[in-house]
């Protein structure tokens, strides 16, 4: 038999977003279902790691210690990087980032996604005013003036004031409400895998900027890296297809033996890589988070900071409203996440892009200002800090006035 539940927000996509969102509730006044079409059981690999990580900055951290998040994840397993290295293949041009300059303990850390979403919903267990339903996904959705309906495919229904897209790149929520992205294909291909190296990769994030496309070693434990190669289609489907050895041979080649030889590999995936921004992140009891609302080239490993940077402006926005006694699905509520959301991802954005195609030519004149620009910052201390200071999260100018009071590592006003 049927039933129809109500609730004040239902959150759509169970991934690391939304089910931060979800933490984000917790313990607040709303009553909050998560829907994940997945089990919401994440393991870690018998063996080996996960291909899929992320580059977690300080200001994810400081949301995830503030939900409760983090001693999950340490629990787990999680790699520091103390260091970056980022240099270009075709010239002199290299800057070195170190967390020591800037007076923090890291730069960051690599964490597998797996880890993050095991730690999230081992949290979500203890919110009494969080549902999560697994398993399911939704067969219709009606948004009318005072709420929004939700047909599941179970048979059931659920009444909500607020609807939240956290369904990745190819929501449905987006598409369904005809919500247009600007934006393009790269036409490159991210190939992930792990390895294991001749050398220590010493804490260090290394980069190298081929003139295909970029090429990540991303510290993990011991001797292993986690591998993000940026390349053509092409060239991603032969590195796929190789055997190990070859793909061993071809990656140390690549990447100019900086690790040594590569002494063994993990299993290899690929996926094509394009940025895109929704025209709207929100309308009447609807709002769009993470890659729901945004995708960008993983260069700089921000997808899934700008997804809880997302996270913790909308929740700020949400529980003041609850102070306020305003309507959480009104568009001047859900206007203001937009504004602050839109306004300071959008510099993000524009650098990410830029630097893809700054270092995505050939052309002679191009290639020595790349090069130099690389060297001069990396002699122009103030700048070089700010810069990485920037993509740690930890700048404090935002539309807003300041970071999201999560990003600053502040329980937001009106959780109990």
């Amino acid at each position: 038999m049927s039933q129809t539940t109500q609730a004040d927000i239902v959150i759509v996509g169970g991934g690391m977003v939304g089910a931060t969102l979800a933490c984000a509730l917790g313990d607040s006044p709303l009553k909050v279902i998560l829907l994940e079409a997945g089990s919401g059981q994440y393991a870690l690999p018998d063996k080996g790691f996960e291909l899929r990580v992320s580059a977690i900055t300080r200001a994810s951290q400081r949301i995830f210690e503030t939900l409760g998040v983090w001693p999950g994840i340490v629990a787990r397993r999680i790699s520091p990087y103390r260091d970056m290295h980022v240099w270009d293949a075709t010239g002199e041009g290299v800057i070195h980032f170190d967390s020591a300059e800037i007076g923090e303990a890291t730069l960051g850390h690599i964490i597998e996604n797996n880890v993050i979403s095991a730690a999230l919903y081992e949290r979500l267990s203890a919110f009494e005013n969080i549902e999560v339903i697994t398993n399911t996904e939704t067969a219709s959705i009606t948004i009318e003036a005072e709420n929004a309906s939700l047909e599941l495919k179970n048979g059931n229904r659920v009444n909500t004031k607020l609807l939240v897209g956290a369904d990745g790149s190819r929501s449905v929520i987006r598409q369904q409400f005809d919500i247009s992205v600007r934006g393009w294909d790269y036409d490159h291909t991210a190939v992930v895998t792990y390895v294991k190296t001749e050398k220590p990769h010493q804490e260090t994030a290394w980069q190298r900027f081929l003139a295909t496309g970029p090429l990540a070693f991303l510290p993990l434990t011991d001797n292993y890296s986690s591998i993000v190669w940026s390349t053509q289609p092409q060239q991603a489907k032969q590195l796929t297809e190789m055997n190990d050895t070859d793909f061993c041979h071809a990656l140390a080649e690549a990447f100019a033996y900086t690790l040594g030889e590569i002494e063994s590999t993990g299993p290899r995936a690929s996926f094509p890589l394009r940025f895109f921004v929704a025209n709207e992140y929100v309308k009447p009891r609807l709002a769009l988070v993470g890659d729901a609302a945004h995708t960008i080239h993983p260069l700089a490993g921000q997808g899934v900071n700008l997804g809880l940077a997302d996270v913790a402006s909308l929740a700020e926005v949400l529980m003041e409203a609850v102070l306020q006694g305003k309507d959480i699905g009104s568009m001047p509520v859900l206007r203001r996440y937009e504004r602050w959301r839109k306004a300071d991802s959008m510099s993000l954005f524009v650098a990410m892009d830029s630097l893809k195609r700054l270092f995505g030519t050939e052309h002679p004149a191009v290639r020595w200002l790349r090069n130099f620009g690389l060297s001069l910052t990396n002699k122009v201390l103030p700048l070089k800090n700010h810069l990485v200071r920037s993509a740690m999260g930890l700048n404090e100018n935002t539309l807003e006035g300041q970071l999201p009071r999560l990003s600053r590592g502040l329980p937001l006003k009106s959780r109990n």
